[in-house]
């Protein structure tokens, strides 16, 4: 208000401000002052959680709207009382007339905020062009402070990019600069305090977004992390954490570490939604004007204004949208259920919320552990591995386990001792601890079966504690152009060897998850390194894995192996079918009552 004030623009504004529109007020008498507006389905990036790497189905061009239909569109609005616009996508900041269309939108008499979301990966070549048509809001959507991490994600190079664009931000004057982080365990709820501390020094608004289901995403409630939970966790580390004063129809609620720049907001979709100051329409690419989010319910703008529809039809169709707008979450009692649009195609907070859509929807794999190293442990740029657990995870084929609600854990896996192990029962009560000594010998059984054949549990509780290692090999002959791509580190993907690597440590850590039968142990250390063969055109890939416990990790280090092998694999794909995995074997383990093995 005060900026408004401030400017000859926005003191015209304010005195020439018209009675707010029937058609945009529902019948719980919510005013819809706020319009995004998708300008494409498109994007720049690939991200594992949002589309597959070749990209999804987009709507034909001559079904798009047209840059004329969007301005008419948004005039109708803003004439009728709508006084923010904010472009997303897709990736909006790829529609080459973009500049132009904010030009346009500036000039439209009544509008007072014109915004964008972006993944900012064109943000600081654009923005100086940006500013001066007109754009004064900006929303940069970053799931992850960690390069490494952000390249695994999204296919793509650019983390330095959106920084890039961050800081460009910043220096043209914009306050605050929105970053929209969307929190889910498992993936990036580590770097909480990562993000807090990203204000310190830089007049920011890191809103974590709880996560939120759309159509294919088999949302479920482990996932995701509540605003209480992060405030919790961030009040740990900053308890002098200070509430922000809000609006009525904010959606955000706002929090400050006194003395840093910036500040932080919590979008409470969920546990606390906002149904009731909701003051939002949204318009798709293809022109359908969606009045809730989380709805299906859709109504095509662009084939009424195709047809020749008058500036009066038009508003009557839109005020009758608006006025069957439910009271919440489109009147759903379970909107995990929900049908809808890929998040892509609507333009809502973030691309992030269709995590699941081309991975497993086994119901057991919708949680997923953090490793025991991890939780007792700060993250740092070397130790990220855990926070994408789940994407390996729901990469990988997929396993049935039993859960243990009374854990922190959520699996309650199985793993048998070595076949040939001695059978030694240390439940007696005269045994003592570490009076198991029994020699081994050679089994004529399976360890992990019963008498009836049926699965079952080898119960590892009696043996003692030892220090426990296994190192497993692996060989990806790749042929000499995609090894020559590998060299020279020419793979689209990416750097091959460097997602190979953490992929190879993030499947040690989940093998309970992946081999029905294999304890969740903590590990003390993983090691994946590759190397190149020119003689056979071929990547080597050595895994070691250790810990102390009461059963090896022979399975640990296989697992590292293989996943680095596939990972190698998938990012090769595309320039031959012509792999061949190979030579995937244990080569040495120490510990256990077996002894040691070395091939």
């Amino acid at each position: 208000l005060q900026e408004l004030q401030s400017s000859g623009r926005g003191r015209f504004l304010l005195e020439h401000a018209a009675p707010f529109s029937a058609f945009l007020t529902d019948s719980f008498g919510r005013q819809h002052n706020y319009l995004r507006i998708s300008l494409t389905e498109k994007c720049n990036l690939r991200c594992q959680y949002c589309m597959p790497e070749e990209g999804v189905q987009l709507t034909p061009k001559s079904e798009l709207l047209t840059t004329q239909e969007i301005i008419t569109l948004a005039r109708l609005f803003v004439k009728e009382g709508v006084e923010k616009i904010r472009l997303t996508g897709g990736e909006p900041l790829i529609r080459p007339d973009v500049v132009d269309i904010v030009g346009q939108l500036y000039k439209l008499e009544g509008l007072k905020t014109i915004a964008v979301t972006t993944n900012g990966i064109n943000l600081a070549r654009l923005l100086p062009r940006l500013k001066e048509a007109g754009l004064n809001a900006i929303n940069i959507s970053l799931d992850t402070l960690v390069p490494a991490k952000f390249e695994f994600i999204v296919r793509r190079k650019g983390f330095h990019k959106v920084m890039e664009g961050i800081h460009k931000a910043t220096e043209l004057g914009y306050r605050p600069v929105k970053v929209n982080c969307v929190v889910m365990r498992g993936f990036n709820e580590d770097e909480l305090l990562g993000f807090v501390d990203f204000t310190k020094d830089l007049p920011l608004d890191v809103r974590f977004i709880e996560y939120m289901p759309f159509d294919g995403n088999k949302w479920n409630f482990k996932k995701m992390v509540s605003y209480k939970e992060m405030l919790d966790t961030i009040k740990q580390r900053w308890p002098e954490l200070e509430k922000l004063p809000c609006e009525a129809s904010s959606t955000a609620k706002s929090y400050k570490v006194p003395h840093f720049q910036g500040q932080i907001s919590f979008i409470t979709s969920m546990s606390e939604h906002f149904c009731g100051s909701c003051n939002r329409l949204r318009i798709t690419a293809d022109g359908n004007l969606k009045v809730c989010l989380f709805g299906n319910s859709e109504v095509s703008l662009r084939d009424h204004l195709r047809s020749g529809a008058s500036e009066e039809a038009l508003v009557q169709i839109i005020g009758a949208a608006v006025g069957r707008k439910k009271k919440q979450h489109a009147g759903m009692f379970n909107i995990s259920q929900m049908k809808n649009r890929p998040m892509i195609l609507i333009g809502g907070y973030k691309m992030y919320s269709h995590v699941t859509f081309f991975f497993s929807p086994e119901p057991a794999l919708m949680s997923f552990p953090l490793c025991q190293d991890a939780l007792q442990n700060p993250p740092n740029s070397k130790q990220w591995g855990h926070t994408f657990s789940h994407w390996l995870t729901l990469r990988a084929s997929c396993c049935v386990f039993q859960k243990d609600p009374s854990s922190m854990f959520d699996t309650k896996c199985l793993e048998a001792s070595p076949v040939g192990q001695a059978s030694v029962n240390c439940q007696s009560k005269d045994a003592s601890p570490g009076s198991c000594t029994e020699v081994p010998h050679a089994s004529d059984h399976l360890t992990h079966t019963d008498e009836e054949g049926r699965a079952t549990m080898v119960d590892v509780g009696g043996k003692p504690d030892s220090r426990r290692s296994a190192v497993a090999g692996a060989v990806v002959r790749l042929g000499e152009k995609a090894f020559g791509m590998v060299r020279q580190n020419q793979v689209k993907k990416g750097d091959v060897l460097a997602v190979a690597q953490i992929a190879g440590i993030q499947g040690a850590k989940l093998t309970s998850q992946l081999i029905p039968l294999c304890h969740n142990i903590p590990l003390n250390h993983v090691e994946v390194s590759l190397s190149l063969d020119e003689a056979r055109y071929a990547v080597v890939i050595r895994s070691s894995c250790q810990t102390w416990g009461r059963t090896g990790v022979e399975m640990e280090a296989l697992t590292a192996a293989s996943l680095a092998a596939l990972t190698v694999y998938d990012m090769c794909k595309a320039v031959t079918h012509d792999i061949v995995i190979e030579e995937v074997k244990l080569l040495s383990k120490t510990g256990g009552q077996r002894g040691d093995f070395s091939r």
